[in-house]
């Protein structure tokens, strides 16, 4: 049997927490990460629609592209359209994971699907990330509490390296002690020197992650004071970053490269910014709301940027810098990204029933 957990570790191996941005709420936002899992259900956003399909299929976990609990949350009851939502959940039994800007900017997220989609070559990224920070944890461990301690480690997050989960080094030893009077050693008696076969156990963890961590590994390991390190890491650059810059093979009219978009992403509509004749041919890509990557496209030198949707202001500066914009639609820039989550989930776990809400849909329609 699966559980919640066991769909948090992969989703985190493919949208790392540490891309999210650091304004947003990402990850369990709500549920039991040791609760069994049969279904899955994706969707952009947690409405009502989308929260009623999921109980009347018996979902047990909900991965939302756009976080619930967004904001601080004082009261939780129905007097409000969250609280009612939420409530309903809590009541089914359903529990919600967020990845939002961190699938938006890890390799094989929504900008990279948009990007791939429309045949661009030599992609990277628009705006180019701080490298993570992470930890390196140090663990002594008595040989009979390898597993548990490590799996817990684990479990809380720790252990990823790039496409790789459960990653450690271990080296054995020979550890010692004295006890006081005071302490309860769990091997040996106190007031003599104990010698015991141990393991120097090693895991990365990401800096946010690690008072977790540490946490899990103290819960789960038998001595009394276990004994560990922490040492803080040098941030590589990083490999990816937010949004993404490519070419098209040859170059096009807007007004083509607009229908392209508005085709492939199933959009009800689009608008530009520009003429329909102008030729464009490097795009740069920022899905959702994302105006404020214009000044990234303009520096990368993009003859369009491709985004969900802009404040009028940035189509004026759009228009004055002679950069074309399309303005797909909120929910037609990102429903794609939630709709092959669902597929890569379920090649990973093929016992599942997994799926993209068949209920959601734009809130917003073109008359």
């Amino acid at each position: 049997m699966h559980t919640i957990n066991d769909l948090i570790t992969v989703l985190q191996s493919i949208a790392p927490l540490s891309l999210a941005a650091a304004w947003d709420n990402v990850g369990l936002l709500l549920g039991d990460p040791l609760g069994p899992v049969k279904r899955v259900m994706t969707c952009l956003t947690v409405t009502p629609e989308s929260v009623a399909e999921a109980v009347e299929a018996q979902v047990q976990l909900i991965v939302s592209h756009h976080p619930v609990l967004f904001r601080s949350t004082k009261k939780l009851t129905t007097a409000t359209p969250e609280g009612r939502l939420l409530l309903n959940l809590v009541q089914a039994g359903i529990a919600v994971y967020s990845a939002h800007t961190s699938f938006d900017n890890c390799a094989g997220g929504i900008n990279d699907i948009l990007a791939q989609k429309l045949e661009l070559s030599s992609i990277s990224p628009l705006r180019q990330l701080d490298g993570e920070r992470s930890c390196k944890i140090v663990v002594f461990v008595p040989d009979k509490d390898l597993a548990k301690v490590s799996d817990a480690m684990f479990m809380a997050g720790a252990g990823h390296i790039g496409q790789y989960r459960e990653c450690s080094f271990r080296l054995s030893g020979l550890g010692t002690f004295y006890g006081g009077e005071g302490s309860n050693p769990t091997i040996g008696e106190k007031g003599r020197r104990e010698e015991v076969a141990e393991c120097r156990l090693e895991v990365l963890c990401p800096d946010a992650l690690v008072d977790r961590v540490v946490s899990a590994m103290r819960s789960a390991h038998s001595y009394e004071e276990p004994a560990y390190d922490v040492y803080p890491l040098r941030p590589e650059r990083a490999k990816v970053g937010e949004g993404r810059i490519g070419s098209l093979s040859a170059p096009l009219p807007l007004g083509q490269f607009a229908e392209r978009v508005k085709q492939i992403l199933k959009a009800s509509t689009v608008q530009i910014v520009g003429s329909e004749g102008k030729a464009v041919q490097r795009v740069a890509i920022a899905c959702g709301a994302a105006g404020e990557f214009l000044t990234d496209a303009k520096a990368q030198q993009a003859d369009v940027f491709l985004t969900g949707e802009a404040r009028f202001h940035d189509c004026l500066a759009a228009h004055a810098q002679q950069i074309a914009m399309v303005l797909a639609g909120h929910y037609a820039s990102e429903r794609v990204g939630l709709e092959v989550l669902a597929e890569r989930l379920q090649t990973q776990f093929p016992d599942l029933q997994i799926w993209a809400s068949r209920r959601e849909s734009d809130p917003l329609a073109t008359l």
